[in-house]
């Protein structure tokens, strides 16, 4: 017998949960149980087979693979629903936090594009240029303790 638990997913606001739904145009009722499910897992998802068996995702061991394979989103109208979120304020100020990480691969000779990452911590404290991709996320915190932010760029 599976027990509810609560999960973040469900105090988004109905609206949002709504509208994103509406984005999903293949397969719709399988990707929505697999973002609930990658939402409310405990730590870091490792593989599709965890997702299957949150409690969260009702549906078969298969369904993840398939809503990955077959299944579609409308960007351009998520696209929209992400921008008329309102962005969360703390004391009327917008904190912002951004996080810069790096891919390393520097055995991917065959992906010029890569550039030089400035990297600490491997060895002796000593820093080091490994090739890779820099990315980069900017995110909107909301006041006090919470798992949400709102991802700008």
């Amino acid at each position: 017998m599976t027990t509810y638990r609560p999960c973040p997913s469900n105090r988004v606001k109905p609206r949002f949960r709504h509208e994103f739904y509406q984005c999903l145009t293949t397969r719709a009722d399988a990707l929505f149980e697999l973002t609930d499910a990658a939402l409310c897992t405990d730590g870091p998802v490792t593989s599709l087979v965890e997702l299957s068996l949150a409690a969260e995702h009702r549906r078969g061991h298969g369904s993840p693979y398939d809503s990955l394979n077959c299944g579609r989103i409308d960007i351009a109208r998520f696209r929209n629903v992400i921008t008329r979120q309102t962005i969360p304020r703390c004391d009327g100020r917008i904190v912002l936090a951004i996080d810069v990480s790096h891919w390393l691969r520097p055995d991917a000779n065959t992906s010029p594009q890569r550039m030089f990452c400035h990297t600490y911590g491997r060895g002796k404290g000593q820093a080091q240029m490994i090739p890779g991709w820099p990315y980069s996320f900017v995110a909107a915190l909301e006041p006090g303790r919470s798992s949400w932010t709102a991802l700008l760029d």
